[in-house]
């Protein structure tokens, strides 16, 4: 994440540069203070909000644009192996307890199994801890 703020930084202080801004008058138009500017500006905070990046932003010209990175179909399934393994994990105590160990192909069966419930069920039982 700290890259992330980084790069952006970078790019808020390069386009200053070539709109020929000086950061005290980016600092007035964003009513943000001075020193904020120039710490978020360098990439010496690490955390400056995105309310005040979007402010910085807009007064340079710059969109701020949510790319989508991994499709929805991968978030999910990668959820619903976390839980699955979750669950297992419960179900193969259990069975450690009652002396009765599971195969490797019992607990594959079980964990492809359980994903595909996740995917097909409800969303609130899919993301709920």
């Amino acid at each position: 994440m700290v890259q992330a703020i980084q790069s952006i930084s970078k790019r808020l202080n390069e386009r200053r540069q070539r709109l020929g801004i000086s950061c005290s008058v980016l600092a007035k138009r964003t009513g943000i203070s001075l020193r904020s500017v120039q710490r978020i500006l360098s990439g010496e905070e690490t955390n400056p909000g995105f309310t005040t990046v979007a402010s910085l932003a807009h007064v340079l010209g710059v969109g701020v644009r949510f790319n989508d990175e991994v499709d929805v179909r991968t978030i999910r399934r990668r959820q619903a192996e976390r839980k699955a393994e979750r669950i297992l994990a419960i179900v193969q105590g259990s069975s450690a307890l009652e002396a009765q160990a599971l195969s490797r192909e019992t607990i594959r069966d079980l964990r492809e199994k359980t994903i595909h419930e996740l995917l097909a069920g409800s969303d609130r039982k899919l993301w709920a801890d």
